[in-house]
C-alpha cells in the first residue's frame, strides 16, 4: 500500500525526524511503500508533492504544530502526535491502512485518550465540536501570541 506521511515538531531538531525514520521502517518492515516529509525549525524536507499525495491509499499526520491538513482532502488520514509516531508507528499505520482499506474518507485521531471518549475530547461539559483544536499546555491568556495581541489591539 502507498502511504504518505507528515511529522513536525516545534524545533525540528531530532523527534521529527526520529518518528519519520520509525514511520518509514515500520511501513517497510509491513511491505508498505512510504513517502515522509519533515517539518521544522528549517523548513519542510523531502517535501510531498501533489502526485505523491494522489497515488497514496492513505496519509499519516504526526504533529505537535500547525499542519496543513487541505492536501489531504480526498485521501483517509490518520492524525497522530510526535510522540505517537515515535512510541507506536506501527499503530499509525495499521490505522491507516484499516482505514484505507474499508474505504473510509476522513480524518481518525489516534494517540492517548480518556477512559470513556473514544476521542479524547469529552470534558465535564459534554463532547466538544470537531471544529475546536486541542488545547496543550497551559492557560492560552497567559501564552506569546496572546500577550502580542493583546499589545498590537
Amino acid at each position: 500500500m502507498n502511504l504518505v506521511a507528515v511529522t513536525s515538531c516545534p524545533t525540528g531538531i531530532a523527534h521529527s525526524q526520529m518518528a519519520a525514520e520509525n514511520l518509514e521502517t515500520t511501513a517497510q518492515d509491513r511491505g508498505h511503500n512510504i513517502k515522509v516529509e519533515v517539518q521544522g525549525a528549517m523548513g519542510a524536507e523531502n517535501e510531498l508533492v501533489t502526485d505523491d499525495i494522489d497515488s497514496a491509499q492513505a496519509a499519516i499526520v504526526a504533529a505537535d504544530t500547525a499542519v496543513d491538513r487541505d492536501r489531504f482532502s480526498e485521501t483517509p488520514l490518520v492524525e497522530g502526535t510526535v510522540k505517537d509516531a515515535v512510541n507506536d508507528a506501527e499503530g499509525l499505520i495499521k490505522q491507516a491502512v484499516e482505514q484505507a482499506e474499508a474505504g473510509e474518507a476522513g480524518v481518525t485521531e489516534v494517540g492517548e485518550t480518556e477512559a470513556g471518549s473514544e476521542t479524547g475530547r469529552e470534558t465535564a461539559a459534554g463532547p466538544s465540536s470537531d471544529t475546536e483544536t486541542e488545547q496543550l499546555g497551559g492557560d492560552p491568556s497567559k501564552g506569546l501570541f496572546a500577550r502580542l495581541r493583546r499589545l498590537f489591539s
